[in-house]
């Protein structure tokens, strides 16, 4: 099943379409998210447990990197938890929404302090948006599960007693399936981090309510057309891998991160707007694909680091009850069993 899995997404990935399939017209395609996570994945040096770099997991994640927009529509309150999770819109000078809004360095701690800052500024939180909340939530989750993973596997690595290392062992494989989950969940955010218009007030052609003195398009249709069909003609997953930069990984704090992840995604919806009205996102204009690649390598390289930093984050918590911390299980020097079966 494996490898029919990574069968299918290279074959997806390769350009070739399936018959009947359609592109979602609010977050990348299928075919965006898919290489974003694989890339992503592919990207990921033996800091990393094996098991996040076999072929199989590399796949799962592509495919489960689609996931959020596969279960929008569910109703409330599902939908105002989870689908306005998929962008943030900024004004051109990037504030939330209006001249009122605060910027992404000016963000509060929590969403729900973040809704009540919005609805002071007489904004509707739903057309808002939460990405950067989302971002950062699936960035902790990760770290979580990867803290619990450590302590899981250092432990089954000492016990001695067959069955509890059996319980481990199982453990441990429940948190794999886990960690690929959420990695899937993470991926997405941060990919739909890396479309300019799910920064941007201008998500679907420009704003007709603001002045538009380049004469952009205000075409509805601008949104899915980019994101959807010709992104999946013209994207290639070795191409994107070639134009992801290098890590990033010194001088780590999240909040700071994030701003400055979907700030420079922001920075690309003039440009993006200026080629689409000098013709740039047809079949035979190099610069459209250029522009997809670059955007989809943005958002594989940060999910990439991402992940490393989690991992790195890992090591220095403490979890369970009574909580161990991650470093003495991983040592020798505590015993980790109360915590991770529960003492009740």
């Amino acid at each position: 099943m494996k490898r029919l899995a990574l069968a299918a997404s290279i074959l997806v990935l390769s350009g070739v379409a399936a018959v009947g399939t359609s592109t979602p017209a609010d977050a990348w395609g299928a075919t965006g998210h898919r290489l974003i996570g694989v890339a992503a994945m592919r990207a990921l040096t033996d800091e990393l447990p094996a098991f996040l770099r076999e072929p199989g997991a590399i796949a799962e994640i592509g495919e489960l990197s689609r996931e959020p927009d596969r279960t929008k529509g569910a109703g409330q309150p599902h939908d105002r938890e989870r689908d306005t999770a998929h962008f943030v819109d900024l004004t051109d000078d990037g504030r939330v929404m209006t001249a009122a809004g605060p910027t992404l360095a000016e963000l509060p701690e929590l969403k729900s302090e973040y809704d009540a800052l919005l609805l002071a500024a007489d904004i509707k939180v739903n057309d808002a948006g939460y990405l950067p909340y989302a971002i950062m939530d699936g960035y902790q989750q990760l770290a979580r599960d990867f803290a619990l993973w450590r302590v899981l596997n250092a432990a089954e690595a000492r016990e001695t007693d067959p069955a509890k290392r059996a319980w481990y062992r199982e453990d441990r494989l429940r948190r794999e399936a886990l960690i690929l989950r959420d990695i899937g969940y993470l991926s997405h955010f941060v990919g739909d981090g890396s479309q300019p218009h799910h920064l941007s007030i201008h998500y679907n052609g420009w704003d007709r309510n603001t002045p538009n003195p380049e004469g952009f398009t205000t075409s509805r249709q601008t949104h899915s057309s980019f994101e959807g069909a010709f992104t999946r003609r013209t994207a290639r997953l070795d191409i994107v891998e070639a134009a992801m930069p290098a890590p990033a990984l010194e001088g780590f704090e999240m909040r700071a991160r994030v701003a400055t992840y979907l700030t420079a995604g922001l920075g690309q919806v003039i440009p993006f707007y200026r080629l689409e009205k000098a013709g740039g996102f047809v079949d035979a204009d190099p610069r459209g694909a250029e522009f997809v690649t670059v955007r989809l390598a943005a958002g594989a390289a940060e999910l990439r680091d991402l992940i490393t930093l989690a991992w790195r984050d890992a090591g220095t918590q403490a979890v369970g009850w009574p909580a161990v911390r991650v470093a003495e299980v991983e040592a020798g020097t505590a015993d980790a069993w109360g915590a991770m079966v529960g003492t009740d």
